[in-house]
């Protein structure tokens, strides 16, 4: 029996540590992307904790009434955010912020907001019925077996949606249909658009007392003269 023995290329320290990373042998794969993600990821992560429990206070209105948004401060699991304004934990802060954003801008009257709707939600409907995103209702089948699925449907709606954010950004809003039908008399005929319009209103200048006045048409009484 012959044995040949190969001698091993010595390989320098660098090479074995981008041997490493670029390893599919690891339990987790690393690659030269996660040399960034990972040490990032561990560093926003802990700076999230952290401000979570312990952030100050902040004068978020600029009107000398701090709020708060970490645990120390009184707020729970639920209310508590890095930026007191913007709590995503909880379907309540959720729902306030889609009301105060209706009573400003008046989103649901907007067609990117609609657009938007049926795009997301009819990917959504899609996926659930279909088991993928198809988009045969706008792309012809392939095969008599296929249709080519290129997420159209979804892409767009996402597309739409983002659009009518940025839309709002520039205080460009739905469409106004408030006091619209009146009988022959010309007295006002309320519909849902009035009354969505005086329920979002209210919400607007309740949720923060102290930055909004509180607007004529949703007052009961004459509002009193200032000229004496």
């Amino acid at each position: 029996m012959t044995a040949i023995l190969k001698r091993r290329e010595s390989e320098s320290l660098w090479g074995r540590f981008c041997n490493w990373i670029t390893s599919t042998e690891n339990r987790l794969y690393i690659g030269w992307f996660g040399v960034l993600m990972i040490p990032t990821l561990l560093t926003a992560t802990s700076v999230f904790i952290i401000a979570f429990i312990a952030t100050p206070l902040v004068d978020i209105d600029g009107i000398r009434e701090p709020v708060s948004g970490s645990l120390l401060y009184g707020n729970n699991i639920i209310s508590g955010a890095i930026i007191p304004t913007s709590a995503a934990i909880g379907i309540s802060s959720t729902f306030n912020f889609m009301i105060v954003f209706q009573a400003e801008h008046n989103i649901l009257m907007l067609s990117f907001h609609m657009l938007g709707v049926a795009g997301v939600f009819g990917g959504s409907l899609s996926s659930a019925m279909h088991g993928s995103l198809v988009t045969s209702s706008l792309i012809r089948e392939t095969t008599e077996n296929e249709s080519a699925n290129e997420a159209a449907w979804p892409v767009v709606g996402i597309w739409f949606t983002a659009l009518g954010i940025s839309t709002m950004a520039f205080n460009l809003n739905g469409f106004n249909f408030n006091q619209s039908v009146v009988d022959s008399q010309g007295r006002v005929i309320n519909t849902w658009a009035d009354i969505i319009n005086r329920a979002t209103l209210g919400m607007e200048v309740m949720h923060e007392r102290s930055a909004h006045n509180f607007p004529l048409d949703l007052a009961v009484i004459e509002a009193p003269s200032t000229n004496g």
